[in-house]
């Protein structure tokens, strides 16, 4: 086989497998896409009352959108990112607010820096998927990129998630969370464990703590 038409095949094949994985978050995401925003995030929203001049949030894990459009239609610019290319062409898809700002990028949660000037790090579910090394840095990134009264919400796996043990994944107990939070004040703290089935149908028991914390 002339050496063109192979590597012809070895692109069309990575066509496909690239295809194939974008039409399985597509579907992934469509099973969410109705959700509301977390209460977490609406927490930390409500508490900045009003919101700061220029309010800018990183949504870490941003997913398709459904915490980014309820700051965006709060007034807030958001820095949406997400590993998944597929997550944030969904998220550009919606009917979002008129003159939202708007800065999607693809990117792990582990090459991300704070930028100067967020208010609020919301992570919902994402955060701890990361591994402990990684995730421990992106945590110290966040504390020190947030400005005096800016905010983290989002959620963390405690050690009975049915998923613990799984490798490049983060879980605490609840002393090491709170030892992790310490200096800030906590508007939520709430550890949840309750058995439930995941977006892709898979039963889950979940251990989480529900967080909101604020940097005095």
């Amino acid at each position: 086989i002339p050496p063109a038409k192979q590597q012809a095949g070895r692109d069309e094949s990575e066509r496909m497998t690239e295809n194939e994985e974008s039409a399985g978050w597509a579907s992934y995401y469509s099973k969410l896409r109705d959700r509301p925003p977390r209460r977490t995030l609406l927490m930390a929203l409500d508490r900045f009352d009003p919101p700061p001049a220029a309010a800018l949030a990183l949504d870490l894990g941003c997913g398709d959108g459904r915490d980014a459009v309820e700051m965006l239609r709060r007034g807030w610019q958001v820095i949406a990112v997400d590993a998944e290319p597929e997550a944030l062409r969904l998220l550009q898809a919606r009917p979002l607010p008129p003159a939202s700002v708007l800065t999607p990028i693809v990117s792990r949660l582990e090459d991300v820096p704070v930028p100067v000037g967020v208010h609020l790090v919301n992570s919902s579910f994402a955060m701890p998927l990361c591994d402990p090394s990684a995730f421990h840095a992106l945590w110290q990134r966040i504390r020190d990129g947030l400005p005096g009264g800016g905010r983290f919400s989002g959620q963390w796996y405690g050690p009975r998630d049915s998923w613990a043990g799984r490798p490049g994944i983060t879980f605490l107990e609840r002393g090491q969370a709170l030892v992790l939070l310490d200096g800030l004040e906590l508007e939520m703290f709430e550890e949840e464990e309750s058995d439930g089935v995941t977006p892709r149908g898979k039963a889950k028991h979940w251990h989480i703590y529900h967080i909101v914390a604020r940097k005095p």
